[in-house]
């Protein structure tokens, strides 16, 4: 079993992705804004599934519909289906090359998406399909790059 010896690594990592998620930027560029938040929960519920969870996901979800000021418990319920998703097949995701990694992470993230167009539906904050998904293409393309930070901060700072 893994045992996190600095926390601090893992809750720094989750503050960065929080902090660019409402980093402001040009508007023509808001719909092209990574899903810095989910791509960072995905990626420490496959590293350290037994350590970071669905209920780490939930409360990192709150947090984020606290700091951007959606719906309370959207993004914690889509954080945890990413969070889920994750756990149920990081054993599997570890054994595949990047790029067929990616496409996991793009059904993650399309549900997450989804799950917050949904949600949005329900309670009549319309919004278009493109400003929704487009996100996830996008994270999809960084994800071998997002892992690789990651990878290198819990091997420096996380010890098994």
């Amino acid at each position: 079993m893994r045992r996190l010896s600095s926390p601090v690594a893992v809750m720094a990592t989750l503050f960065i992705a929080l902090a660019l998620t409402v980093a402001p930027l040009p508007s023509w560029a808001l719909a092209l804004r990574p899903l810095w938040v989910a791509l960072t929960v995905y990626y420490w519920a496959i590293a350290l599934p037994e350590r970071f969870g669905v209920g780490y996901a939930w409360l990192v979800g709150l947090f984020l519909d606290v700091l951007t000021g959606s719906l309370f418990g959207a993004h914690a319920l889509a954080l945890t289906l990413v969070a889920f998703i994750a756990a149920r097949t990081h054993l599997k995701l570890r054994m595949h090359p990047l790029w067929q990694q990616s496409l996991t992470v793009g059904f993650a993230l399309g549900l997450y998406a989804f799950v917050l167009f949904w949600i949005g539906g329900l309670t009549h904050q319309m919004s278009r399909p493109l400003i929704r998904f487009a996100p996830v293409g996008i994270s999809m393309l960084l994800w071998p790059w997002i892992y690789g930070f990651l990878r290198a901060v819990r091997r420096r700072y996380v010890h098994t």
